[in-house]
């Protein structure tokens, strides 16, 4: 029976460099060390994780594909975070990439943990082509409100790209731009570009409520990126609406009503 003449700790540091068709690998299955056996099943694991995201990658890609093959080069995917929070800014991302980008796992920022979003993040703002961001802050969402803000944070964010793109995939929303553009649903789910912009938008709206948290203490900021939780309701009970807060959204429309209702009981 042929054997390879190394001890498991070299295959160990050996094996992530093969690939299946290597010829080594058929010396590998026929060695009876339980260690190696371990190591080759671990290997294989690895080899059908890397092909599973190589195939969902491709998957992700199908509409910048499409759209290039409609000769069109610069495409940025347009996303946006913070609709939904009492306190804070609206922020929207646009990120252009180039063909042959590919990082493995990208996806709805949402789904992603706070250390891979960060990690992500980093690697988009070393290997996007362009990326621009906009954001619009709570008085001016209280003035034009969130769906129009979410409009105006998008456009400020294709301005701000320093490429100028040629066709944008946008998710959900509908622009008027200059550039012809694809209105997608769930976009961060099935557009690489989206689901990119998706990221620098999150991690870029998270550090900002980070910063927040220090200048207004008491209303969990930092965990919970102005969204109502238990934590922030409390602190708006007990201090009050800060100038973050946006003013037209229940309940901090409500907790300005009572104040008021107080004030003119006494």
């Amino acid at each position: 029976m042929t054997k390879v003449h190394k001890s498991i700790k070299e295959i160990k540091q050996m094996i992530g460099t093969l690939t299946d068709s290597d010829p080594i690998m058929e010396e590998l299955k026929q060695d009876e060390r339980k260690g190696v056996q371990k190591l080759l099943q671990q290997f294989e694991r690895e080899r059908i994780k890397k092909v599973k995201e190589k195939e969902e990658f491709k998957i992700l890609t199908r509409y910048e594909t499409e759209v290039r093959h409609q000769g069109f080069k610069n495409i940025a995917g347009i996303d946006e975070v913070g609709r939904g929070p009492l306190a804070g800014p609206v922020v929207t991302a646009a990120v252009i990439l180039p063909p042959d980008f590919y990082l493995a796992g990208l996806n709805d920022s949402k789904k992603l943990s706070e250390s891979k979003r960060e990690e992500y993040f980093n690697y988009i703002q070393e290997h996007a082509i362009s990326i621009g961001v906009g954001m619009v802050h709570a008085m001016e969402i209280d003035d034009i409100n969130i769906y129009q803000a979410t409009k105006k944070a998008m456009n400020d964010a294709i301005v701000n790209l320093s490429v100028k793109p040629d066709y944008l995939l946008i998710d959900a929303m509908k622009l008027e731009t200059p550039y012809p553009s694809k209105s997608i649903i769930k976009g961060d789910s099935k557009s690489i570009s989206i689901a990119a912009a998706s990221i620098v938008a999150k991690v870029t709206r998270d550090r900002m409520m980070k910063e927040y948290a220090e200048r207004y203490p008491g209303y969990a900021f930092e965990k919970n990126a102005g969204y109502g939780t238990k934590d922030h309701l409390m602190g708006l009970k007990r201090l009050g609406v800060t100038p973050l807060h946006r003013k037209s959204f229940a309940p901090v429309k409500d907790f300005l009503q009572n104040e008021n209702k107080e004030r003119v009981a006494k």
